[in-house]
């Protein structure tokens, strides 16, 4: 299972991954293996940092067979979703001890506010997770908001925010890199890209652009 989402919230710590368990050959590419279901299975932990890539495999103790039904979505049941939550919980702790979170939203927000001396507006009461920042034509320059990784094509189903700004039609194509910068949700795709706000993202980069929202909206 791929949990290579992780790389796009948080910036890893590779020192810290010894430290923990992983063992590496090149210090580019690491493995864990730890018991999982009171020993009854073990589960491999492949991480590449050359390719950003975080997966995980499982396999029974007794005949090192592997755990298919962990890797198949579509497969339900009490003690596969025993696994899985438990894998999780391994995962999340690699976070916490290996990674570093840097959460860009407040920072962002407060830029927002001094450069273009905005306020957000909610315009969905009942959706506090949703922003807006509008220039002085009342149009959105900016769109704040918290959705699921796979809403942009990506692995899994954690939050994260993220901004909507326009951008130039013939400019958005060697923008997005699938990595911090993708075609927009649920906006138009010829004229909108999304950002994630996450320590991945280029704070200068995103201002940069956030500024060309506001003169394009703006004309």
């Amino acid at each position: 299972m791929d949990y290579s989402y992780i790389f796009r919230s948080a910036k890893i710590k590779p020192d810290h991954l010894k430290s923990i368990g992983f063992t590496s050959c090149d210090n580019k590419n690491f493995t864990l293996q730890t018991p999982v279901s009171n020993g009854d299975f073990n589960a491999l932990i492949n991480l590449s940092l050359e390719n950003q890539t975080l997966t995980v495999q499982v396999f029974d103790s007794a005949t090192n067979e592997k755990y298919v039904l962990f890797d198949m979505p579509s497969a339900y049941g009490a003690f596969v979703s025993s696994v899985r939550e438990e894998v999780q919980k391994i995962i999340d702790d690699i976070k916490a001890q290996c990674f570093e979170e840097n959460d860009l939203k407040d920072s962002y927000i407060e830029w927002l506010k001094s450069h273009f001396s905005v306020q957000p507006d909610f315009p969905w009461p009942r959706t506090p997770d949703f922003c807006v920042f509008r220039c002085p034509n009342q149009k959105w320059f900016a769109l704040v908001m918290k959705i699921k990784y796979s809403q942009l094509g990506l692995i899994g189903n954690e939050k994260v925010w993220v901004v909507n700004i326009k951008s130039n039609c013939d400019e958005i194509p060697s923008l997005i890199d699938h990595k911090s910068i993708f075609p927009s949700w649920h906006m138009n795709k010829k004229h909108w890209i999304t950002i994630l706000l996450t320590a991945v993202t280029d704070f200068e980069q995103l201002c940069t652009l956030t500024k060309k929202s506001y003169e394009i909206i703006s004309a």
